[in-house]
């Protein structure tokens, strides 16, 4: 099947992935009174009284806004918000299927942060939280940080943080099937966009403490003057060894091998200078830094990309459902660090010991029973 040339076909015929759908009976006189007017202005002076009962009064206990700028869609760049409205889309179709939420997608035109925040501000009332998706970065960092600030809702980059979770997972994994602990190996990760830079933050929560961070200007150091301050935190904490060059470099010896970067740029030679064992996770999509049979070939024992054909896919849908899940119905007003590392472990241990292979180190991004495990930890998790 080709599946472009089928998923558009199918996008015609669909006419958008979804739509709203009442929850209350509007066929008599009586309902139409209860639903809307007389009846609902009781409904409404509650709320005015407290506005936590919106929570129970109204859908906005499961609704969560999933908002986009259009400036890093889905591998293809900045395409516009209009252009990025099918992913948003998709993504609200997800949140439903895999954990009974209720997303609705938003696509704002402008680019400039201040303006942005004081959309997503404005517009947070109505919602009980706020996926970010396919925002560039450094800017999104900025908006995160800025709505974090002033909202009293839980938001979450799913490009980040999800991505971030479902990373930590599958290295757990693999590395209880290569018989190495997080704490004593060392982890290279290539490309240090918000998806790299959360990974490499959340590596190190987990206990990592040999980082080499690698960007298109090569390895990563606290000296470098280029650096934003999400890159500049963290190159005061990696690169113990004080390595300097390029890629080539940073994977010599290495035990993990993490990629968010471009496609075909790791090269059978560079696994083969890894450490016995390797573990690659090579996710640029949809071509990853290097193909899983060839790395394979070269010596990696346990590969994942983000591709659904072959085994072991890194895929955010498998966290950011359950993570929103879990975040509504205990009511957070945050999604903490310690509400992304236990959804990190609930995920991997998803996955019995005995089960566990080098095919086999993440759930399917089909089983729909994750979710629910993600929440209950994530619920535990909140303070």
């Amino acid at each position: 099947m080709d599946v472009k040339a089928e998923s558009l076909k199918k996008h015609y015929e669909w006419n958008g992935k979804i739509e709203v759908v009442t929850r209350c009976p509007l066929e008599t006189r009586e309902d139409m009174s209860l639903a809307y007017t007389p009846g609902v202005a009781e409904a409404c002076l509650e709320i005015q009284k407290d506005v936590s009962k919106s929570f129970q009064l109204t859908r906005r206990n499961n609704l969560v806004a999933v908002i986009t700028d259009g400036t890093a869609v889905l591998g293809l760049g900045d395409i516009g918000p209009e252009a990025g409205m099918p992913v948003m889309e998709g993504k609200c179709a997800l949140f439903k299927a895999f954990a009974d939420v209720d997303a609705f997608p938003l696509c704002i035109r402008s680019k400039d942060v201040d303006e942005i925040v004081r959309t997503i501000h404005l517009l947070s009332g109505s919602f009980g939280g706020i996926n970010l998706e396919d925002i560039a970065a450094p800017r999104c960092f900025e908006i995160e940080k800025k709505l974090k600030e002033i909202c009293d809702i839980p938001i979450f980059h799913d490009d980040q943080h999800g991505t971030a979770v479902v990373v930590l997972a599958g290295v757990l994994n693999a590395l209880r099937v290569v018989g190495k602990s997080i704490d004593s190996v060392k982890i290279v990760v290539n490309g240090l966009g918000a998806a790299g830079t959360a990974i490499s933050k959340m590596l190190i929560a987990a206990g990592a403490k040999n980082m080499v961070l690698v960007d298109r200007h090569g390895i990563i150091s606290e000296n470098d003057d280029f650096l934003g301050e999400e890159r500049q935190s963290l190159a005061k904490i990696t690169n113990p060894e004080g390595l300097k060059g390029d890629l080539s470099v940073a994977i010599k010896g290495a035990d993990v091998f993490v990629g968010v970067s471009a496609p075909n740029i790791v090269s059978q030679d560079m696994i083969r200078s890894m450490n016995k064992d390797a573990v690659v996770f090579a996710m640029a999509n949809p071509t990853p830094e290097i193909m899983p049979d060839l790395a394979k070939e070269a010596g990696a024992r346990v590969v994942g990309t983000g591709r659904s054909d072959f085994p072991n896919q890194i895929n955010n849908v498998l966290v950011f459902p359950g993570i929103f899940r879990g975040a509504l119905d205990c009511g957070a007003k945050a999604i903490t660090e310690e509400m992304k590392l236990a959804a990190a472990y609930a995920l991997a241990n998803h996955i019995p010991e005995n089960e566990l292979n080098e095919e086999n180190i993440i759930p399917s991004a089909l089983d729909r029973s994750v979710a629910a495990e993600i929440a209950e930890a994530v619920k535990k998790a909140w303070k």
